[in-house]
């Protein structure tokens, strides 16, 4: 049974590229309170070009992540979970680009809808990355058959339930 899709030297591509888009809307809205805190309108603006790059990245591997759930069995559990992580990731990267729009163009100021908008954004982003854990740790995708502690590397083109010595 194929479970993933995309992989480059052995490891699937999209979670390898979520890290990305994760790390940089979270931390926008870190520069955002910061900015708040302080009043230096420059947090806000680093926190606008965070944003931008995190929806860039944030569709990058959502390409891949469609590629993978096209590869789960239909009628499973883990294709269930796979739409409601993807739909819920499309939202996240929604409620960024709105944030976005409602920065001062030139300072990247937020006002309160756009902070508003990133908070809900990370909290929705806190759950579709349980999902995708739960993907991965409980349901198995990607994960691949005979995986074990003595398995040879990825990129040996060994199966992984070969054990190295």
């Amino acid at each position: 049974m194929r479970k993933h899709g995309v992989k480059l030297l052995g490891h699937p591509v999209h979670p390898m590229l979520v890290v990305f888009p994760l790390g940089l809307l979270v931390t926008s809205l870190i520069f955002d309170f910061i900015q708040l805190g302080t009043g230096n309108a420059s947090w806000g603006l680093v926190a606008k070009y965070m944003i931008g790059a995190g929806v860039v990245g944030g569709l990058a591997a959502a390409v891949f992540g469609l590629v993978d759930w096209l590869a789960i069995p239909k009628g499973t559990r883990a294709k269930a979970i796979g739409a409601w992580h993807g739909i819920g990731n499309v939202i996240v990267v929604l409620l960024f680009i709105g944030s976005w729009l409602l920065r001062e163009p030139s300072t990247g100021q937020p006002v309160s809808g756009a902070i508003v908008l990133s908070v809900i954004g990370v909290c929705i982003g806190a759950v579709t990355g349980w999902l995708g854990g739960e993907l991965v740790d409980r349901l198995g995708i990607g994960v691949d058959e005979g995986a074990n502690p003595d398995a040879p590397s990825s990129i040996s083109g060994e199966p992984a339930s070969r054990r190295v010595a």
